[in-house]
């Protein structure tokens, strides 16, 4: 039911990373008619989805299933009566379903501390409802975490002029009683769980298989319970734990699929909350945070997100199109409106992305949109007495061929939406369109939008210095082999070279040599449910662009078309690309305003130095992003015989978590000049861990000394050119094996395990990575960067003159 049910932080398991797969469906009556033919058919829907769920040995402990229906009235009205409550006007309560604590005394303290939060809040306790359950179908398993399943009555209080003020003072007073249980220090606080808290909405889930939903929920059962809507769940748990709160549907959507970008999602959520304002939530907005908790499933952080979208004002469908959006920077056929809408919001909000079909209501309307691959199964069918159902197949209802309308799949990108105040479906070219022209976003790209390309070029560091050339590359480890074999086939092909699969040497923290710390890192691929892109055929929903320098308010809707922002069509950057950010304050009105922090420091204070290195680098990014500062260059262009560089993973990592911990994180860019960088794999360490762009000119630097040494006469240009695009190729193939499809998703993602690091160390400079081997922390990175530092500029006569 709670965190407590699945095993903590133990060897290879880490409760952070549960995924699912699952089958997902809705049915509704498209003229907002309620009935409880409409809740009948969802349980059978249900029922059919069966095969979608899971058993384990307990054949009778499921993974999950449940239903989310609007409130039957006239059901609460009568059964809230018979215990001498009287509800207000539809409308002017809301109903909170509740899983709380075995323990009595616990269970108490958590029903007194969500009566003085609502009461605190301006609303009124109406009363409580114990839910008849019956758990003699149950497994033994699933009745030892069993909650007690109680539902509240809130009522509208004067503070509220509408049900959706409402439902937004009910968000917030859900997320103080939530944050505040969670940290009151009861033992059984982390078994309170609201499955729904709402004016519009109920939801009936647990622990259950498909067919007990309502033989364990008697009310299912009852003929006054209608809706004109049922939105069910059944969860497969893959690699992971069943546990009552994972269950779906959550409060505003039922997904089937994976977010691979999970973390970093989170993180940048986390990161705007100093930044993020808003008109209609107002002060309220503080009280929301932290506004996603760790340990949830991907699918509750989602909704959590969309949650806070919609209470700030968005529509469900734009809220959806900005977390889910279709592929628009590849698709040349995509209408021009459309296209700017996305690339407007763009900037606002990182997509969440993998495999996915998501359906979503918010109980006046219900809709399904599908991931921009179309990597997981929607399929529909609209009958003519008014009647759609979807679901993740055909088959999970039946209907007479005779009354068929319509029968179709969702297609990758597209969105299908009920209105039932409406009493219409509205497809997703109308609702998009509808969307697109709602304001003029192309003027507002125009009026604020600057492509990198187009601001005048400075002077840049051009060829390379010979003296320094090669004490700089002993000094980032450089090796004829990452010359030969890898740079030299990326510079002649514009692609990776080949080579033959695996690897012989040994990994980076049993190796008798200094290793970069990019190899400790590896990459994670997509190992539960879907399978990877490919980057080449599929080139059309892929995308490099990456947007540097400060995030507009979320929630700001208000300061639309305001806010300038800074364009690339991908993220490694040339010299002068460089020095065109470095001066970009002088060709954008003060726009933006870029600082270089130096990633060096005295090398006399050897390795010990770099732990007070790191810590003043980061303070001081953090001064310079309140001093207005809003893109932060990390060079380590410094080092020399007197300078040692702070590893560029290190450097990138450590100020990204300190500004995200900061809350500035979405105050300033983060782009990284670097000499450590030269193969595919550490262009992704580095983005993966917040670097929106990189200029790796040491790389540059060598492929210019050994041009005239090539089989192919080619310039300095057409040399950075065709390695920038094998970059970018490996870019796509690394992000294509976790199935995500833009750079902006995988920035910050964290898509990687570490191997052979420490646990404090990686939870210090790289927090939120997982490392299940332990292994080496500071002292030992600090010490292979200086050992590296000292055979560039120390006497040793092996060095002199050649790598």
């Amino acid at each position: 039911m709670s965190r407590q049910t699945r095993p903590s932080k133990q060897g290879l398991y880490d409760p952070a990373y549960e995924h699912d797969a699952c089958g997902v469906g809705f049915v509704a009556n498209i003229k907002g008619v309620k009935s409880h033919a409409i809740v009948r058919q969802g349980l059978t829907i249900l029922e059919n989805l069966e095969h979608r769920g899971a058993v384990g040995a307990d054949p009778l402990a499921g993974d999950g299933a449940g239903l989310l229906l609007q409130i039957p009235d006239q059901f609460f009205r009568e059964e809230c009566a018979a215990s001498g409550v009287t509800l207000p006007a539809e409308g002017a309560y809301g109903v909170g379903m509740l899983f709380l604590p075995q323990n009595a005394g616990d269970r108490q303290a958590c029903e007194l501390l969500l009566e003085s939060t609502i009461e605190d809040e301006g609303q009124a306790v109406l009363g409580w409802r114990d839910v008849p359950t019956d758990n003699s179908g149950l497994g033994e398993s699933v009745k030892a975490v069993e909650p007690v399943v109680r539902q509240i009555f809130i009522g509208r209080g004067d503070n509220c002029a509408d049900t959706d003020a409402f439902e937004r003072k009910l968000f917030v007073i859900r997320k103080l009683a939530e944050n505040a249980i969670a940290t009151s220090g009861m033992e059984e606080s982390g078994q309170f769980y609201v499955p729904s808290f709402s004016a519009r909405t109920i939801n009936y889930k647990g622990m259950l298989l498909s067919n007990q939903v309502d033989a364990y929920f008697s009310d299912l059962n009852d003929e006054r319970v209608v809706s004109a809507l049922a939105l069910v769940h059944q969860r497969f748990s893959t690699n992971t734990f069943p546990s009552w709160d994972l269950a779906h549907p959550f409060r505003m959507i039922a997904h089937n699929g994976e977010i691979n970008t999970v973390r970093g999602n989170i993180n940048w959520m986390a990161a705007r909350r100093h930044a993020m304002a808003s008109n209609l939530l107002g002060d309220d907005l503080e009280k929301l945070w932290p506004l996603i908790t760790e340990g949830q499933s991907d699918s509750a952080c989602f909704d959590n997100a969309l949650e806070l979208l919609v209470a700030g004002g968005y529509s469900m469908a734009h809220a959806m199109m900005m977390l889910i959006p279709e592929a628009w920077s590849g698709n040349p056929l995509m209408d021009e409106k459309r296209r700017a809408f996305y690339e407007y919001h763009a900037a606002l909000m990182e997509p969440w992305d993998g495999p996915a079909a998501v359906a979503f209501t918010d109980g006046k309307q219900i809709g399904a949109t599908l991931d921009r691959n179309g990597l997981r199964p929607a399929r529909y069918v609209i009958t003519d007495d008014d009647t759609v159902m979807m679901a993740s197949e055909m088959g999970v209802l039946e209907f007479a061929d005779e009354k068929i309308i319509k029968k179709w799949r969702l297609q990758p990108g597209k969105m299908f939406m009920i209105d039932l105040e409406q009493g219409r479906i509205i497809d997703d070219a109308e609702l998009k369109e509808d969307l697109a022209s709602s304001h003029d976003y192309q003027a507002w790209l125009d009026k604020t939008q600057i492509h990198l390309k187009d601001l005048p070029a400075a002077d840049a560091h051009a060829g390379f210095d010979a003296d320094t050339l090669l004490n700089r590359q002993q000094a980032f480890g450089v090796t004829q082999e990452d010359i030969k074999t890898i740079m030299t086939p990326m510079a002649l092909t514009g692609q990776e070279g080949t080579g033959s699969m695996g690897t012989d040497t040994p990994i980076a923290v049993l190796s008798s040599k200094a290793k970069p710390l990019f190899n400790y890192f590896k990459q994670n691929f997509a190992q539960v449910t879907n399978p990877p892109i490919d980057p080449i055929r599929e080139e059309s929903v892929m995308s490099l662009v990456s947007l540097i320098g400060p995030r507009p308010n979320l929630l700001g809707r208000d300061e639309a078309g305001s806010h300038m922002r800074l364009e690339v069509s991908q993220p490694i950057l040339t010299n002068e690309d460089l020095d065109r950010i470095r001066h970009i304050k002088d060709h954008t009105k003060g726009a933006f305003s870029t600082c270089t922090l130096n990633i060096c420091y005295p090398s006399d204070l050897g390795a010990n130095g770099m732990e007070k290195a790191i810590a003043d680098l980061c303070a001081k990014a953090e001064s310079e992003v309140k001093q207005g500062y809003n893109i932060v260059i990390l060079s380590d262009r410094a080092v020399d015989a007197q300078h040692v560089a702070i590893p560029a993973a290190l450097a990138t990592s450590a100020v990204h978590q300190h500004l995200v911990r900061s809350g500035l994180r979405t105050e300033a860019g983060l782009v990284v000049e670097t000499g450590a960088a030269r193969e595919n794999h550490h262009f992704a360490v580095l983005a993966g861990y917040g670097a929106e762009a990189v200029n790796p000119y040491l790389a540059f630097e060598t492929l210019y000394s050994i041009k005239d040494i090539l089989p192919e006469k080619l310039d300095e240009a057409e040399l950075q050119k065709r390695y920038i695009k094998a970059v970018g190729k490996g870019l796509l193939k690394i992000m294509s094996k976790m199935g995500i499809s833009t750079y902006q998703s995988y920035c910050g993602a964290q898509i990687f395990d570490a191997v052979g690091l420490s646990t404090a160390f990686v939870d210090q400079y790289f927090t939120g990575t997982v490392t299940t081997i332990e292994g080496v922390g500071l002292p030992e990175i600090a010490q292979e960067a200086v050992s590296w530092h000292r055979d560039a500029y120390g006497d040793a006569p092996i060095y002199r003159s050649m790598l």
